[in-house]
């Protein structure tokens, strides 16, 4: 059985045997009816009947698998669809997570560089003000040196007329011999 356009070559057969009986049928005069012979016709009728049935069992075969087809890819782009929007969603949430995460980055650096620069600023003025507060001392001190070198000096100089005096009781041979003021 070769099939053209779908239809078994029987079927298509009697088709084409049904329209040449109605296309030679003979006109009823002054009508525009035909006459046809009724057992040609119902025979004819009889064999398309008996052909479609199993025409009509594989075209609703192929319809059913058809739309079995249509749901299951249906199925499939909705299920693909799905998984993208979900794909989508990931990324769009760890792309969020990312911005959210290099921002929060951003600003605790930002705050670290803030506590170190205060952090600087505090020890660079404690620093001063014990440098100024050791300064005040130095100073203190080398004043308190110089004075005392300048004592020295002023004992150093009294101590040299002692010295003198010393040479001065060396010169007398006694007491008597000695001035007063000594």
């Amino acid at each position: 059985m070769s099939e053209q356009r779908g239809v078994p070559l029987d079927v298509e057969a009697k088709l084409h045997q049904l329209e040449r009986l109605v296309a030679e049928a003979k006109a009823v005069p002054l009508s525009a009816s035909i006459m046809l012979n009724r057992a040609e016709v119902d025979g004819i009728m009889h064999d398309l009947r008996e052909a479609l049935p199993d025409e009509l069992t594989q075209a609703r075969w192929v319809i059913r698998e058809r739309d079995e087809i249509l749901e299951r890819a249906q199925a499939d782009a909705d299920r693909l669809i799905s998984d993208g929007r979900a794909e989508r969603d990931r990324l769009v949430s760890e792309q969020e997570v990312v911005r959210t995460a290099q921002s929060e980055a951003e600003r605790i650096v930002e705050e670290g560089r803030e506590h170190a620069r205060r952090i600087r600023l505090e020890a660079e003025d404690y620093v001063d003000a014990k440098l100024a507060n050791f300064e005040v001392v130095l100073s203190k001190t080398l004043s308190a040196v110089e004075r005392g070198r300048a004592k020295l000096r002023g004992a150093s100089d009294a101590d040299e007329l002692a010295d003198d005096e010393v040479d001065l009781d060396v010169e007398f041979d006694t007491p008597e011999q000695r001035p007063e003021s000594a």
